[in-house]
């Protein structure tokens, strides 16, 4: 009897820890550690940990802390007068101001296209669909020249825009044009999947309540989808706010009108003053961290209001 009580599974008490059969002492600290740690931590973790980290640093932050290092070569003095000037502060309002324009249309447009790929079916939806992935692969040079093409005061676009006296190529419209293309399929390719995901019962039953089609968006699909659309608008801006190959064609780089932030700084470097270069590259850095700390920030407070609902 002793050998089939010793065979048979040890009671387990209320904190979930074995026991012995006849004693009611659990087991030693020193057991309950080394299990607590076996199931805490898991294979290799450590090593991801580390492998993660070094990465990371070497792609990320070095580069980054170089940036800070080598503008730190002006001063304080020279840094403010450096990204003072009139020139660069006109292309910082222009990057920050388009990118910001381009990511609010983006948000708007992109989420009625990711509803009319996610619940209606329509003749050519997967190529349009497909269509949508197009500035991920294609290069931003060559869409600068193609939106240039289209939105010249002689292309097809821009003649008919130019007779209703609306001028796009070679002005800050232009810029803001460039950017909605190249930062439209984050905000598409962000919201797809929570659309898919989302249970239509909840709008059919909103229906059946007397809710309209809008209040029925309003109040059931949107506070869903809310925090996504908000990481795919800051995803859109931030991809926005960097380009520079579709954006040069496109805006005429007229001084202080349409010449963006990295087109400055490409400038600077042609001109071998790499600090001031940097400088304005760092300016760019901590106005991008400080937007997308702020985004996620509100992003954060969207889903805890949710959850507290």
């Amino acid at each position: 009897m002793s050998e089939i009580a010793q065979a048979l599974p040890q009671p387990i008490d209320a904190r979930g820890r074995g026991r012995a059969r006849g004693s009611g002492r659990p087991p030693p600290p020193t057991l309950l550690r080394r299990d607590a740690k076996q199931f805490r931590v898991l294979p290799g973790f450590g090593l991801t940990l580390g492998y993660t980290l070094f990465y990371v640093s070497v792609i990320v932050l070095i580069p980054l802390s170089t940036a800070f290092v080598r503008s730190g070569e002006l001063g304080p003095v020279r840094f403010w007068e450096v990204v003072t000037t009139p020139r660069v502060l006109a292309s910082l309002r222009l990057s920050f101001g388009a990118a910001l324009l381009a990511a609010l249309i983006n948000a708007l447009f992109g989420m009625i296209i990711a509803w009319a790929l996610t619940r209606m079916r329509f003749p050519g939806r997967r190529l349009f669909d497909a269509m949508i992935d197009l500035p991920f692969a294609l290069p931003t040079a060559v869409a600068g020249i193609a939106l240039t093409a289209l939105y010249a005061p002689n292309g097809w676009l821009g003649h008919l825009l130019g007779l209703a006296g609306v001028h796009v190529a070679y002005t800050p419209l232009g810029v803001v044009v460039a950017m909605m293309f190249v930062s439209l399929p984050f905000v598409v390719r962000t919201l797809q999947p929570v659309l898919g995901d989302l249970d239509s019962e909840l709008e059919r039953a909103a229906e059946t309540l007397g809710a309209s089609r809008l209040q029925t968006f309003l109040w059931v699909v949107l506070p869903s989808i809310w925090p996504t659309l908000l990481t795919g608008s800051a995803l859109g801006f931030s991809r926005a706010l960097g380009e520079y190959g579709s954006v040069i064609f496109i805006a005429g780089n007229i001084p202080k009108v349409s010449e963006i932030a990295p087109l400055m700084i490409m400038i600077k470097l042609e001109q071998y003053q790499y600090s001031q270069a940097t400088a304005i590259a760092v300016v760019m850095l901590l106005a991008s961290f400080a937007l997308m700390f702020g985004i996620n920030a509100l992003q954060l407070w969207a889903q805890r209001r949710r959850r507290a609902r």
